[in-house]
């Protein structure tokens, strides 16, 4: 993936009703590691890193590039929202679009955060890139994630055989202004 282009990074942080987007921070490590290292978050996503490892590798402050926010829940990390482009190898629907993902700790599934700190990355997006579509993918295994993505308005592109399994490739149109 690439960075998303012409952004001012970073933004302020992003404040919703319950959550805050941030950039990473050096205090956000041992959750990435939680989260990187997690069978269950990395159940659809080819499986998840060894602890060992991520201890030794993961910088002072891991994924600390433009388009990468902490999603932050009452002082503490608990996720990651993507925002990086597409890269020209991707699926031809999607390359060079901005790509959204997002990854969270199993102890705050279930409760909205993923559609909250989405909805508020891609209105972030909407207005530093305005008139941009963005894609998500998914395997189709993936209830949540489906669910999810037609909650935030991502409609179906192509189905696709990658990974050993059927992933799904959907687009969000850009809200645009009725004035």
């Amino acid at each position: 993936m690439t960075e998303l282009g012409p952004v001012a990074w970073p933004p302020a942080p992003i404040k919703t009703e319950r959550l805050v987007l941030r950039e990473p921070e050096a205090r956000d490590r041992a959750a990435f590691i939680e989260l990187l290292a997690s069978a269950e978050v990395h159940t659809y996503l080819g499986g998840p890193r060894l602890r060992d490892e991520l201890e030794r590798e993961l910088p002072e402050v891991p994924e600390h590039w433009p388009g990468s926010f902490v999603v932050e829940l009452d002082g503490s990390m608990i996720g990651q929202i993507l925002l990086r482009r597409a890269p020209e190898q991707h699926r031809p629907a999607a390359a060079g679009k901005p790509d959204l993902g997002y990854l969270l700790l199993p102890r705050a599934w279930g409760f909205g955060y993923a559609f909250e700190a989405c909805a508020a990355a891609l209105d972030w997006l909407g207005g530093e890139l305005p008139g941009e579509p963005v894609v998500l993918a998914t395997q189709t295994a993936n209830v949540g994630s489906m669910r999810l993505a037609s909650k935030l308005g991502f409609t179906e592109v192509e189905r696709y055989h990658a990974w050993d399994a059927e992933q799904w490739l959907g687009m969000r149109s850009p809200v645009m202004s009725s004035d």
